[in-house]
């Protein structure tokens, strides 16, 4: 009869999507870009023709990967910028023992005229302690 038709129609095995079998780096890729909101799910199962469940279990897979990776990059440039901050101290530190013995042994204060004001005070503290 004409019910007959009507269930295939409408049978959802005829209207299931071949989806591709995707590889590691192509999960990584559509993570990255799903997580940090460059696509959105719909439009990546359609772009990439995987289903949004797979999707999602990627993303709950993978996505902590991806942010551990960007936070020990973070934490490794923290380090060399604390590092770099430290060597720029201990530079600092020297040049301007450098000018305050100047000052001392010539009496030729330039510092308050050509230096900004914090670094001049910062001199003429030390020439202070050295006297």
């Amino acid at each position: 009869m004409n019910l007959d038709k009507t269930k295939k129609e409408f049978d959802p095995a005829e209207k299931k999507q071949d989806y591709v079998r995707a590889s590691y780096a192509l999960k990584i890729k559509i993570v990255d870009l799903v997580t940090n909101g460059r696509i959105s799910k719909n439009a990546a199962a359609k772009k990439y023709n995987v289903s949004r469940s797979s999707l999602d279990y990627w993303i709950k897979k993978f996505a902590n990967l991806a942010q551990k990776e960007t936070t020990m990059s973070k934490d490794k440039e923290l380090k060399k910028l604390r590092d770099r901050i430290e060597e720029l101290e201990f530079i600092k530190d020297f040049q301007q023992d450098l000018i305050a013995e100047y000052e001392l042994e010539t009496g030729d204060l330039k510092s308050k005229k050509y230096l900004p004001e914090q670094l001049a005070k910062e001199i003429e503290q030390k020439r202070k302690k050295a006297q």
